[in-house]
Order: structure tokens, then sequence, then C-alpha cells
């Protein structure tokens, strides 16, 4: 039998990188959440996070990066919630209205950098040509509550699973792109609302299978 061997300990030297790196993102999602991300300033992050500007760069070529390395964070979070709704038993239905809720809700509470945060989240997981890892695990999590309703019986067979991933995909990226472009937009009721329309949408009819 071949011998297990255990990963490598990181480096002193890339244990002291990927804190530096840590210290530089905390204090960039405080700023932002306390100014916004446009009015935060790369000289207030490295003061924040006491890095030197050489430092900072050395990490992250623009302040645009580092948004961007905090919506991927993000979507892994995402990523995580619906992983851990699929371990409950409840319906799609129901499913579906615990996951928007909960979206809305984060959102609605967060600080003022969660609009840019957004924004950057649904660039980092729809632009494959980016993003190319990311952009395909969002549509798979999707995927998977698809095909737990269609054994389960609650999610109709008479449209692609395909097609019914992409309908709750497309929906989540308009609630989330509207509350962060539209001022006064009603994003708890509008979350409320799409999941209860997917659920509809999705239930199971008379008509024959599609393949």
């Amino acid at each position: 039998m071949r011998a297990v061997v255990a990963p490598a300990e990181p480096s002193r030297r890339e244990r002291r990188k990927q804190e530096l790196r840590s210290r530089i993102l905390a204090a960039a999602s405080a700023l932002f959440d306390e100014h916004g991300y446009a009015a935060t300033r790369v000289q207030e992050i490295c003061e924040r996070a006491d890095v030197a500007h050489k430092t900072f760069f050395n990490h992250f070529p623009s302040k645009r990066h580092l948004l961007r390395e905090l919506a991927g964070q993000a979507l892994r979070e995402l990523l995580l919630d619906i992983e851990s709704l699929r371990k409950h038993p409840a319906s799609t239905a129901e499913r579906l209205e615990r996951f928007f809720g909960q979206v809305a809700a984060r959102a609605e509470e967060a600080g003022p950098m969660h609009r840019e945060l957004l924004t950057e989240l649904i660039h980092v997981a729809h632009e494959a040509h980016l993003e190319p890892e990311q952009s395909r695990l969002l549509h798979e999590a999707f995927g998977a509550l698809v095909r737990d309703g269609r054994s389960a019986g609650d999610i109709s067979p008479r449209h692609s699973a395909r097609t019914q991933t992409e309908m709750i995909l497309g929906a989540f990226y308009a609630l989330m792109f509207n509350w962060a472009h539209l001022d006064g937009y009603p994003l708890r009721q509008q979350a409320l609302a799409a999941a209860r329309f997917l659920a509809e949408a999705l239930a199971p009819g008379k008509e024959a299978a599609t393949p």
C-alpha cells in the first residue's frame, strides 16, 4: 500500500504573506463598510492594516482587484448557504423562500459597501472569461437545488434542469442588480415575491417531460 503523504506545511514566508493579505482585506472591508468603496483611499487601507503602499500593491494591483477578492469571498459564503439549505429537509419552495429571504436580509442590514460588493459579486459569478471556476460553481449550486427538487418530485420534469437552474440564477442576478442600482428598491418584498414565483413556475404539472 502506498504511503499517504501529508500536505507540506506552508513556509514562514508564505504564512507571513497570507497574514498580510488577510490584514489588508480586513482593513478594506471595515473601511468600505464605514465610508463606502468610492470614498475609501488606498492610503487609508494601508494605515488601517499597518502596511506600506508597496506591500498593498504587491498583493493587489488596484483597489478594484481588492474589491474583486472580497466579492469572491462573499460568493464562497453564498455557496455555503446554498449547501446548508440542501442539508435540511424542506420543499424546494421553502428552500427558495429561505434563501432569497436570507440574501435580502443581509443586504439590507449591511453597510454602504454592500451595493458595490454585490455588483462586483455578480461580475465575478457571471463573467466566466474572468473567473471561470467561480462562474461555474454558482450555476452548479443552484443546479443542485433543482436536481434535489426533481428527485423529490416538487420540481416539474417538463423543462430541462438547465433551463430551471438559469431561471433561479437569473432571478438572483436581477434582484441583486436592481437593489444595487435603484434607490428605494424594495428588496425584501421583491425577494420573497421572486421565490414564490419561482416555486410556482417550477411546480409539477401534467405535461410530458421535455428531454
